[in-house]
C-alpha cells in the first residue's frame, strides 16, 4: 500500500515538473483575448471532466470575470437533448443554441481528448468541429496523446502519462491544477479570492 502511495505521489511530482509551460502561457493569453473581446467561454467534458467543467465555470466567472457556461450545468436540458437527438451531437446542439461565435472559446476537459476512430467522446469532437466552423478558439487540458482536441486546439496542455494504470486520475487531477493556475494568473485574475483577501 505504501509503495503505491509513494509511486503515485512521485508520478504527480514528475507531471508537475514536465507540464508544458509555453502551452499554459498560450492558454492564458488566449483567454485574455477572449475576455477583452467580449467573448464567452464554454467548458465541455464528460464524467470527471464534466465535474471539472462545473467547477471551472464558477472560478472563471467569479475570479476572472469572464462570462462562461457548461452544458452539464443544466441536467434537464442535457438529458432532453440526449433523449431526443442522441449523445454524440449533444454539446454541438447546445453550443448552437448558445450562439457560439468567433469571439468565444470552447475549453475541453477530457482524459483522451476524443477519438473518432475509437468512437470515444464523439460529443466533444462534434463540439470542436462546430467551434472550428464558427471560428471560436479551442483550448483543452487532456491526457494520453491529446486525441482530437490536441490536433485542433489553439492552446492545449497534454498531461504526460507516467503509468498506464493512472492516466485518468492524474489527468483529471491536473486539469484542476492547470485551470486553477490559469484563473489565478496575474493576467487573468480580476477579483481577489476570499481567503487571499483576509489579512
Amino acid at each position: 500500500m505504501s509503495d503505491y502511495i509513494e509511486q503515485y505521489l512521485d508520478e504527480a511530482g514528475k507531471i508537475a515538473a514536465s507540464l508544458d509551460r509555453a502551452a499554459i502561457a498560450k492558454m492564458v493569453q488566449t483567454i485574455v483575448g477572449i475576455r477583452s473581446g467580449g467573448g464567452r467561454l464554454f467548458f465541455v467534458g464528460v464524467g470527471g471532466g464534466a465535474g471539472n467543467a462545473n467547477h471551472a465555470v464558477n472560478d472563471f466567472r467569479k475570479i476572472a470575470g469572464i462570462e462562461c457556461y457548461t452544458p452539464t450545468d443544466n441536467v434537464s436540458e442535457l438529458t432532453a437533448l440526449i433523449n431526443d437527438e442522441g449523445w454524440d451531437g449533444v454539446f454541438a446542439r447546445w453550443l448552437k443554441t448558445s450562439r457560439l461565435g468567433p469571439k468565444d472559446g470552447v475549453f475541453v476537459f477530457s482524459v483522451g481528448g476524443g477519438s473518432a476512430e475509437k468512437q470515444i467522446s464523439v460529443n466533444i469532437i462534434e463540439a470542436l468541429k462546430l467551434a472550428q466552423e464558427v471560428g471560436a478558439k479551442i483550448m483543452g487540458v487532456v491526457g494520453r496523446d491529446g486525441g482530437y482536441t490536441a490536433t485542433v486546439a489553439d492552446a492545449c496542455v497534454v498531461i504526460p502519462t507516467m503509468s498506464a494504470a493512472t492516466v485518468t486520475p492524474h489527468t483529471e487531477a491536473f486539469q484542476a491544477v492547470v485551470w486553477h493556475m490559469v484563473v489565478s494568473h496575474p493576467d487573468i485574475l480580476q477579483n481577489e479570492m476570499k481567503w487571499e483577501s483576509v489579512k
